[in-house]
């Protein structure tokens, strides 16, 4: 029985080393990755609210010319999809 009680006690260590080691290193790099990536996202989205407010914002100034763009990439999209 000692070599099985032997054997327990190493894999608890070994388990208490993983654990340990999944709360020092992993588990941080990704929290560190999870902001990361929610910051990027944020920054995603802000960046294309802005486009959109610009688009807006030109159509609404030169209402005229962005028929005419409409129009011509209309034509051109119908041009090469037949």
């Amino acid at each position: 029985m000692a070599v099985t009680d032997s054997a327990r006690d190493e894999i608890r260590a070994l388990r208490d080393q993983v654990n340990q080691l999944m709360e020092d290193r992993v588990s941080p790099a990704l929290s560190d990755a999870g902001r990361r990536a929610s910051e990027a996202a944020h920054r995603a989205r802000v960046y294309t609210e802005d486009q959109a407010d610009a688009v807006a914002d030109r159509v609404r100034d030169q209402p005229l010319i962005a028929i005419g763009v409409a129009a011509a990439v209309g034509f051109l999209f119908g041009r090469f999809t037949k």
